[in-house]
């Protein structure tokens, strides 16, 4: 094995399912201290920003510690140049790679300040998510003029992301005995017509400067009934949401209602923002050149909403194919997290065009 290889090892070996992140959380700081030093790693509960501003302009590379729970997959296995195992794909390959950048010296000093932040609880609920506390608490990160989420998009360049809302809904009916129907009313039956209609109901395609993001609405739960002999007086059913960057979350939860209205009652139970789509970045025309990946939008959520809403212009670009996430079956091609180093290390060492030339050349300034 390489040494990116026996470091995603090592990572896949510290368990770090959410909310138990603080061993790996601990082996990445002593991983980093001695290349950086005190003043330059801090830790904010479970999570690690790693690098400082000297005055150079600023990059930001991000990645979440934790992973879902483990499925008999806690365990590094090699074989036909694949790692298997959990978070292999989400994300402990992207973070291996945040890890040798951060160690490179011709990164370290070469034309940016380049930071790692390592963060908590990304796979839980979005109001528990450390990367919020991290923004808060060094607000200084919102200079980045440019920041990479290293969650596995399969070496594409992903923009913007859809944003995520649960919600509640209730149908009422009246209990009474299965013998004797016509004495209540069967609130699972009720919900027939509109459960049909969300079975029936397409992905909406919506495009975003040539990009396809698709509106989408899930019935993901449902829950009713107290006995095989009690029509059931109560349906209850969660209606999953995931909206394009079109809709403010205002919006979004206006659109929702909508397509509820056949409910009792609805409840909006969580809430995540979608992401923007990086426009007209220099950094992003010189990542699209180094890695000649394709351009998609990302259809999930990512903590690029997040970043996003506090101004930093952030893509999605890591190792691992994102299919392969949250499986027992987990795994990640080698090669990929190769490619992912390579060029990330490219980017941010040898990919530094003159931004002033560059700025004049779009606005069509001549030198005399």
């Amino acid at each position: 094995m390489t040494a990116l290889h026996e470091t995603l090892a090592e990572l896949v070996s510290i368990h770090s399912v959410t909310g138990n992140e603080g061993r790996l959380c601990t082996a990445v700081a002593k991983r980093l201290l001695p290349v950086w030093t005190m003043q330059s790693v801090a830790r904010i509960g479970n999570t690690l920003v790693v690098g400082q501003q000297t005055g150079r302009p600023l990059i930001s590379l991000f990645g979440h510690l934790d992973t879902v729970p483990i499925q008999d997959n806690g365990e590094p296995v090699i074989a036909d140049g694949r790692m298997s195992g959990v978070g292999t794909a989400d994300m402990k390959s992207g973070l291996a790679v945040m890890i040798h950048l951060l160690e490179d010296d011709a990164v370290r000093t070469g034309p940016y300040d380049v930071v790692g932040v390592f963060y908590d609880k990304e796979e839980g609920p979005s109001d528990e998510n450390g990367l919020e506390a991290v923004l808060d608490k060094a607000p200084w990160l919102a200079e980045s003029e440019f920041a990479i989420v290293l969650e596995p998009t399969d070496l594409a360049v992903e923009l913007g992301c859809n944003g995520a809302m649960n919600a509640e809904l209730g149908f009422e009916g009246k209990a009474a005995h299965s013998a004797r129907p016509w004495l209540g009313e069967n609130a699972v039956t009720k919900a027939g017509a509109w459960l049909a209609q969300m079975h029936e109901r397409q992905p909406e395609p919506v495009m975003i400067d040539g990009l396809e993001f698709r509106e989408v609405f899930s019935v993901t739960r449902a829950e009713g009934g107290i006995a095989n002999n009690v029509l059931p007086a109560t349906l209850r059913v969660n209606l999953n949401y995931r909206f394009p960057p079109v809709y403010s979350m205002e919006e979004a939860e206006q659109r929702l209602l909508e397509v509820a209205a056949a409910a009792d009652w609805v409840a909006v139970k969580d809430r995540a923002p979608a992401g923007v789509v990086v426009e007209e970045n220099l950094h992003l025309d010189r990542l699209m050149a180094v890695s000649g990946s394709e351009r998609k939008a990302k259809q999930g959520w990512t903590d690029v909403a997040r970043l996003s809403g506090r101004g930093i212009p952030a893509i999605n670009y890591g190792p691992g194919d994102p299919a392969l996430a949250h499986q027992a079956a987990e795994s990640v091609a080698l090669s990929s997290v190769d490619t992912a180093y390579e060029v990330l290390r490219e980017f941010l060492v040898d990919g530094q065009e003159d931004s002033s030339d560059e700025l004049a050349r779009l606005l069509g300034e001549d030198e005399d």
